[in-house]
């Protein structure tokens, strides 16, 4: 199965972590869709969406990229985010619903954050994604795979 994730990491590349860390152990795609345009995603078999969350959505770049998504693909989503919210991710999952895609499923954990005052601060979840939450990543994108090393 051809898989790609695309994503976007502002900020503390807390997003990027995650990717990279499912990337190190299988055989996918990664663009950024931040610094890179998104090539044809008919080619792919699965596509993940990863993104920041920033005023309670995904990055632009990223809606923007699976607005392209093809009909009926299998899709999840991963996201990073100041705290954990379960509407977090459905505005891509909007739009995987409207292209009859299959949805596989979200994952998401706590990022570093120094937005606004948290500056001065120092910021909030220094730690995060911790190593043990890029394992819970990696076991999640195994999951909705049933183990296989796509």
């Amino acid at each position: 199965m051809k898989t790609i994730i695309i994503y976007g990491s502002k900020h503390h590349g807390n997003t990027e972590k995650l990717v990279r860390g499912i990337a190190k152990e299988h055989d996918i795609v990664l663009v950024d869709a931040i610094k890179e345009s998104i090539p044809d995603l008919q080619e792919y078999d699965c596509i993940g969406f990863a993104s920041g969350i920033a005023a309670g959505r995904c990055y632009k770049q990223v809606l923007e990229a699976a607005k392209q998504l093809p009909t009926g693909k299998k899709v999840f989503i991963l996201y990073t985010a100041a705290n954990q919210d379960e509407k977090y991710g459905s505005d891509v999952k909007a739009i995987a619903e409207q292209k009859n895609s299959v949805y596989l499923g979200t994952f998401g954990c706590k990022g570093y954050n120094t937005f606004g005052p948290l500056k001065l601060i120092g910021g909030m979840n220094k730690e995060n994604p911790t190593p043990e939450e890029i394992k819970e990543a990696i076991a999640f994108y195994e999951e909705i795979f049933g183990g296989c090393n796509c």
